[in-house]
């Protein structure tokens, strides 16, 4: 639980930070997209004078200078009408016409556009023989409009990164997490071994000294068990042998050792097909994920009465096997944490379980498995699909 708040506050410190960053550009761009359309408004105001003074010439003026800054202008796009909305000359317009009448007439819409925008500069001439006056307009230059789309690029980048960062974090939390349960499933099962044998060699010698007590294939049975499980979590971390098996065998299996091994109060439900329904698995690993999520079932009935079902299906090319359980069920906020290494909401466990449970289904047996469904005080139930 300690590891999940940390990558939750993780997260949120860079969610926090790309916003902080996001923002900040924004409003840097914003400012400076501002200085920009003000110092291209006093380009196009000079531009607007040089075509008036070019309108106005007589022989005393200096058109070199005129001219000099009419073709300076390389970048604004602009285009001169008369008061009638008659285009006399564009310039850095990209338009496409087969001649210069389609020409015109494109670029009087686009002019009439950037007039109702506000984008137009008035001039006044002195020669009224020609009219009263013509209006320069423009639009945004090329520059002006990639700033106006760069806090937008950097936003995307910024966020990129944070999903790259944060999936970077989990990763490589999860692969350190898969590490310590492989090395403590190992060493358990290493740890087990030695009273295992013992064990064992103390049952054949009161198997010979008292051959009719009753106790003794009971005592057994434990014995056995305690092997089974010691086999199981050595395999953990390795690719176990998968081998033709019949899901009812197992699902019976399980069925009879939870009835052994729970409540009176508890009842287990067998719902399986009548005919074998044959997957690849190691039964072994497999038995252990139904046991483990039996007896996650029998833990939520909290020693009320209660049943617990286990079913098996056939949906086209995947064998289904649920277990649905009528006890306490999850809250809603602790679904998308029940298979992480750690999470439990007993008072007692590690929170391991189903950690391994998705591991053996997952990654050894190429299934699924999820919560189904659970509404808090109706039950859960969890599905497994494996390739049929």
């Amino acid at each position: 639980m300690q590891w999940t708040d940390r990558i939750r506050q993780v997260k949120i410190v860079l969610v926090l930070a790309a916003v902080l960053i996001a923002v900040a550009s924004l409003v840097v761009s914003h400012f400076l997209i501002r200085d920009l359309e003000t110092e291209e408004r006093k380009k196009m105001e000079v531009w607007a004078e040089a075509m008036r003074t070019l309108n106005t010439a007589d022989e005393h003026t200096d058109l070199n200078l005129v001219l000099r800054v009419l073709n300076g202008n390389n970048t604004i796009p602009v285009i001169v009408t008369d008061a009638w909305g008659n285009v006399q000359t564009f310039r850095n317009l990209k338009i496409k016409a087969g001649n210069r009448a389609d020409s015109l007439r494109q670029a009087a819409i686009i002019g009439r556009e950037l007039k109702n925008s506000g984008n137009v500069i008035p001039i006044e001439l002195d020669d009224s023989l020609r009219t009263d006056h013509v209006n320069v307009c423009y639009d945004d230059s090329v520059m002006l409009r990639r700033l106006a789309l760069y806090p937008y690029v950097q936003l995307g980048v910024v966020l990129l990164f944070v999903v790259i960062a944060i999936f970077a974090l989990l990763t490589s939390k999860r692969a350190e997490q898969n590490k310590v349960w492989v090395g403590l499933s190992k060493e358990t099962a290493h740890q087990l071994g030695t009273p295992i044998s013992s064990l064992m060699a103390w049952m054949e010698i009161l198997r010979e000294n008292y051959p009719d007590d009753n106790l003794i294939p009971e005592m057994d049975k434990d014995v056995k068990r305690l092997q089974l499980t010691a086999d199981r979590f050595s395999k953990i971390g390795s690719l176990p042998e998968l081998a033709p098996a019949s899901l009812n065998e197992v699902m019976h299996r399980v069925a009879n050792y939870m009835e052994r091994r729970t409540s009176r109060q508890v009842k287990v439900v067998e719902e399986l097909p009548a005919h074998d329904v044959v997957v690849q698995l190691n039964a072994s690993l497999f038995e252990w994920v139904v046991e483990n999520l039996c007896k996650n079932a029998a833990d939520a009935m909290g020693g009320a009465p209660g049943t617990i079902t286990l079913r098996v299906l056939e949906e086209g090319r995947k064998a289904v096997v649920e277990v649905a359980d009528t006890g306490k069920g999850i809250r809603r906020k602790d679904l998308g944490n029940v298979f992480r290494p750690g999470f439990t909401t007993k008072q007692r466990g590690w929170g391991l379980g189903l950690s391994l449970a998705r591991r053996i289904v997952e990654e050894y047996h190429h299934g699924k498995i999820w919560v189904k469904s659970s509404e808090v005080g109706k039950g859960t139930t969890f599905r497994i699909e494996l390739p049929a």
